[in-house]
């Protein structure tokens, strides 16, 4: 697999963090990623080991992209940060960013 462009982590983190935000469950996803921040790499592979039974519910592309996404703590740290923003500032949750 190929490293993910800039343009598609950025898509990618925007959407799991509004959907995050939209369950309502921005506190217990922070925490959780904080906590497991060093396994990242490790839950990427095991995506990759499960992606043909989660084929099966999601996309395979999209399988491919998050475990790509999570290789590297950086993008954890990323979605972290954009999950606080979003927590913190009720205008970036309708699309109003500064």
């Amino acid at each position: 697999m190929t490293d993910l462009d800039a343009a598609r982590r950025d898509e990618l983190l925007e959407d799991l963090a509004r959907r995050v935000h939209g369950w309502g469950l921005v506190t217990p996803a922070i925490l959780f990623l904080v906590a497991h921040k060093p396994l990242s790499f490790v839950g990427s592979q095991f995506l990759l080991l499960a992606q043909p039974l989660l084929g099966l519910v999601l996309p395979d592309p999209l399988i491919g992209e998050a475990a790509l996404l999570l290789e590297q703590e950086e993008n954890v740290d990323r979605l972290i940060e954009r999950l606080e923003t979003l927590a913190a500032d009720p205008k970036e949750v309708h699309g109003e960013q500064r």
